[in-house]
């Protein structure tokens, strides 16, 4: 079903929110990997917002929809919107990757309430990924796991036997989503080892692909409703990006794959996305 006026307006708000927190956290933090978060900001929004079932009163409940994070890294994006969904309190971020908090740069699910996997090494989330829908399964239950995937990351052989996997086992309740944009921390991922063609080789070990604009919620509403509406073969979403997108100095600059900013770059940053929003 087509977003609506009202939803559309709200996940658009809800996204400025999120980049603007993600600022401060870099911030307070001292640094951070800021360019991956800002790039899937929007598609945390639409999944948090929109189709994932979660309490956070009960974390742990048993049939909620499961979030893996495979770009570990960019937690700096999960932890705030996982604060802002009521999981823990907002004013513990100020700690973020300091000493003797809760939150590294990389989330610690035995730390963070509301994560559902600790991730870090890359190509390790898709495969603990498939894992947890594969017990959906055997347990009975209807739960979707969504995972977002770094571009870089694809680089893993892991991930290419997770989704080998996937497909020989028909696990239609895994929904990836990879954050294509098209950068990684040592430069373009084509110059470092080209991932191309990335839409061909999923298609190859057997899953459905739909390519579609990652900032743009109503593509990312049917390409998810679609998803999840996948019977016999899973799918995958390949969502182009941009890295540090809403803040203009920062979109599509290898260098701000991580950064540390102060008072008045947090102020420029702020303004940029106020006029992109």
């Amino acid at each position: 079903m087509p977003l609506s006026d009202n939803e559309l307006k709200n996940l658009k708000k809800e996204a400025v929110k999120l980049r603007n927190d993600i600022v401060d956290v870099t911030f307070w933090a001292g640094g951070a990997h800021i360019g991956g978060a800002m790039s899937m900001v929007d598609i945390l929004t639409i999944l948090y917002n929109k189709f994932m079932k979660y309490d956070s009163s009960n974390p742990d409940l048993e049939d909620r929809d499961r979030f893996v994070l495979s770009k570990g890294h960019a937690g700096v994006g999960l932890a705030p919107l996982l604060a802002n969904k009521g999981f823990f309190d907002k004013e513990t971020l100020k700690t973020f990757n300091q000493f003797n908090s809760p939150f590294g740069m990389h989330l610690d699910s035995l730390k963070v309430r509301g994560l559902d996997a600790s991730t870090g090494s890359l190509g390790h989330g898709l495969p603990i990924s498939l894992g947890m829908a594969l017990a959906a399964r055997v347990k009975g239950l209807d739960y979707k796991t969504y995972c977002v995937i770094g571009d870089g990351e694809m680089n893993e052989g892991s991930n290419w036997e997770a989704i080998m996997a996937a497909a020989h086992y028909k696990v239609t309740s895994l929904i990836p989503i990879v954050d294509f944009n098209k950068r990684m921390i040592d430069g373009e991922v084509k110059d470092i080892m080209s991932i191309d063609p990335l839409a061909d080789k999923w298609k190859a070990f057997g899953f459905d692909v739909i390519e579609i604009n990652g900032h743009d919620f109503n593509q990312l509403n049917d390409a998810i409703e679609k998803a999840n509406a996948a019977v016999d073969r899973p799918m995958v979403i390949i969502a182009n990006t941009i890295k540090g997108k809403g803040i203009d100095f920062m979109e599509d600059e290898t260098k701000w794959h991580y950064g540390s900013i102060d008072s008045t770059v947090v102020e420029k940053a702020k303004a940029s996305i106020a006029a992109n929003s």
